[in-house]
């Protein structure tokens, strides 16, 4: 079984990331059913959809990118990079279908959106997650991200959602 990490570059890789997109918040949806409201209110304050719709605005080069995980000729898992209006940069959506969870592909899409984020300039990488995401927050604290508190930022005053940075 082969896998690779590439960058989305064609209508196919897109349409396969926004798959992906919506197959994470189906799965955070069915994991946290106690945060529906938060997790909708996220969908619709980030504009999630409209983002996806003009993907090439925020995920594409040369203003953010996107990264795909494949397996064995499958799109398995994504991960998106946007700017931030002050030099930063977001890193969202990483997911791993669940069915290729344990290969390692989660790191290598992180590794591979956090030197991509350092080729673009961006001075820090921000991320949200959600408290109970213990295979994730683990992953992020190895690749050198800390958590930090901020009122302003998305989940800021909900001690269920953690914000996270890494200085480039």
């Amino acid at each position: 079984m082969s896998s690779a990490i590439i960058k989305a570059r064609s209508s196919e890789h897109i349409d396969a990331a926004g798959g992906l997109v919506w197959e994470l918040f189906d799965s955070v949806r069915a994991r946290y059913p106690d945060m529906i409201e938060i997790i909708n209110g996220y969908i619709e304050d980030h504009d999630v959809a409209g983002q996806l719709d003009r993907f090439g605005d925020y995920f594409l080069p040369p203003n953010g990118e996107c990264f795909l995980a494949r397996r064995d000729h499958v799109f398995v898992g994504v991960v998106l990079l946007k700017p931030r209006t002050e030099g930063g940069g977001d890193l969202n959506r990483m997911y791993v279908r669940d069915s290729a969870r344990g290969l390692g592909l989660g790191r290598k899409l992180c590794e591979a959106a956090v030197e991509e984020a350092r080729a673009l300039g961006y001075g820090t990488l921000y991320l949200d997650a959600l408290h109970r995401h213990v295979e994730a927050l683990p992953l992020y604290e190895s690749m050198g991200f800390d958590r930090y508190t901020d009122p302003s930022a998305f989940g800021g005053d909900d001690p269920r959602v953690v914000n996270m940075r890494l200085k480039l």
